[in-house]
């Protein structure tokens, strides 16, 4: 990875699952709460629920962010439904049931990558949650299934780069995120020509650097 990684679990007293992850300059809270009850759509289901948030705090930027009080924005939908997809496909919803997990996102500082750094955050503070309710023998066994992880790639002047901060993001040529798998399984791939459209060849060499910034992540998540 071009950018320290770093993962500090246990950052907050009350949640269930709580991380500190520090990307570069970008800085996101992780939490995780487990509550009782699923939403309408699953009663009678033997499965629970898992969902995520997604929130920038007014200081994370250079020009002050406002709070989205009444209505959230199509980018933090977006991006909240993409953490929620990215967790959701490494869980076993039959081991939670009768319980909804919620998944919060909030930027303390951002510098480029900030829905990476929170899908790779929020799973390893659900991995942490799940440990907790393991403990509390309110479930028998782990529903996380494997690891998940998400980075930013790019072609800025010309040239494959891997995990962009806010600058580079903002010249870069294409932006990409992909979010994969422990076990080398896309989950998604968000591409964009910003200002230069790319071929194949590119394409692959961007999903190759992907994957192994990926599995850097992975194992930051795994040794902390």
């Amino acid at each position: 990875m071009k950018r320290e990684t770093k993962i500090t679990h246990d950052f907050l007293k009350h949640p269930a699952g709580s991380v500190l992850i520090e990307t570069g300059e970008t800085k996101v809270i992780c939490t995780v709460s487990v509550q009782e009850g699923v939403p309408p759509f699953l009663n009678g289901e033997q499965e629970g629920w898992l969902t995520a948030e997604y929130n920038m705090l007014p200081g994370a930027t250079d020009q002050r962010f406002r709070r989205e009080r009444r209505e959230i924005s199509g980018r933090t939908a977006e991006i909240q439904r993409l953490i929620g997809r990215s967790l959701r496909a490494v869980v076993d919803r039959s081991l939670f049931p009768g319980y909804t997990i919620i998944a919060d996102c909030d930027v303390l500082q951002a510098d480029g990558g900030t829905r990476t750094a929170s899908v790779t955050g929020a799973c390893a503070a659900l991995n942490d949650a799940f440990q907790k309710m393991l403990a509390a023998e309110k479930i028998e066994q782990n529903p996380l299934k494997e690891w998940v992880a998400a980075i930013s790639v790019g072609i800025v002047n010309g040239k494959p780069v891997l995990d962009l901060c806010y600058q580079e993001d903002s010249q870069a040529d294409v932006d990409m995120n992909v979010v994969m798998t422990e076990s080398g399984k896309f989950i998604e791939i968000q591409g964009t020509a910003e200002n230069a459209v790319f071929d194949k060849q590119q394409l692959d060499e961007m999903l190759e650097l992907a994957a192994e910034g990926i599995q850097q992540l992975i194992a930051v998540q795994k040794s902390c």
